[in-house]
């Protein structure tokens, strides 16, 4: 008499603990396993880490050149083989270069010019998300068309524009941070207000209409309720203008004439301007010092800046 021999199991009978501690045992193995994890991402921190050693190359080299008291750069091809504060001490003590005036004339510059291109740009977005006018869209080309042109073409009108206002107006022409800081507002209204503009139209228009309901007037509805909504897009906004406006040498160079009213960019140009007399230590100094808020912003602000600069895509 013939022993019966086990069915073979169909894809709807219930498993074993034998057969499921086998299959747990290879799904351990096969998640443990090198190869399979780096074909499911693996390789992103790889390439992750190359990036990292990428872009921190040229910071460790600066901040190895401010260091050494070579003052050449080619002194400073072997990493932080000579460390001393010279160049520091150098920087800040120099009575024929005011690195703290130049720092202190930048920051105002660069502030004043993110608050007003903020402000600027945010009330031109607002107008072109929010109201229907014949020369709306003929508006908004001829502003993505006149960013397509650098502000540096128009540095010759600019100049004899800025020369004419001084002897009318001298606080506000040729060699003054003011006239300065409006060429920079001048220059950075189209794209911010582009910028903008999409993140406006994510903000649905029911809410402008409850608030109207509600008895608000226009200036309460875009003060208190539809900025505070785009508060990411301002911190964008601001944060690209000030970086601009900070790190800015050529339209500065032309403006400013006088040593005291110089800004960080121009200032440090003056380190290595003299042929034969170039310091590259204490000007690698100077940039490393400047580079000290700007990084500190992105810190602070980068929840704002990943939030803003998505919701503008996605407008």
């Amino acid at each position: 008499m013939s022993t019966p021999t086990s069915a073979p199991q169909t894809p709807g009978t219930p498993k074993t603990p034998e057969t499921s501690r086998a299959s747990a045992d290879d799904f351990q193995r096969n998640r443990r396993s090198p190869w399979l994890q780096f074909r499911r991402g693996g390789w992103r921190h790889i390439v992750a880490w190359l990036i990292i050693i990428y872009a921190l190359f040229p910071i460790l080299y600066v901040v190895s050149a401010s260091l050494s008291s070579d003052g050449t750069l080619t002194g400073s091809n072997q990493l932080f083989q000579s460390i001393g504060p010279e160049n520091y001490q150098n920087l800040l003590t120099d009575e024929q270069h005011p690195y703290m005036k130049w720092f202190i004339n930048s920051m105002v510059v660069s502030s004043v010019t993110a608050i007003g291109t903020v402000l600027m740009g945010a009330a031109a977005a607002y107008a072109f998300s929010r109201y229907r006018f014949k020369a709306r869209r003929p508006g908004l080309i001829a502003l993505l068309i006149i960013q397509m042109f650098p502000q540096l073409l128009a540095f010759v009108a600019i100049f004899l524009l800025l020369f004419s206002i001084k002897s009318v107006y001298p606080w506000l022409g040729l060699n003054s941070l003011p006239g300065l800081i409006l060429i920079y507002l001048g220059g950075s209204l189209g794209s911010n207000t582009f910028l903008m503009f999409g993140f406006f139209n994510t903000v649905p228009t029911e809410i402008d209409k409850a608030a109207y309901i509600d008895g608000a007037t226009h200036s309460q509805v875009y003060w208190r309720i539809i900025l505070p909504l785009i508060t990411p897009s301002l911190v964008v906004v601001g944060m690209l203008a000030f970086v601009a406006s900070f790190s800015d040498f050529l339209m500065a160079q032309i403006v400013l004439q006088d040593p005291d009213k110089w800004t960080l960019a121009v200032g440090l140009y003056q380190f290595v301007a003299v042929q034969f007399g170039e310091n590259w230590g204490v000007f690698t100094a100077g940039a490393v010092i400047a580079a000290a808020p700007v990084v500190l912003l992105f810190i602070v602000l980068q929840r704002y800046i990943v939030s803003g600069i998505s919701g503008a895509v996605k407008g």
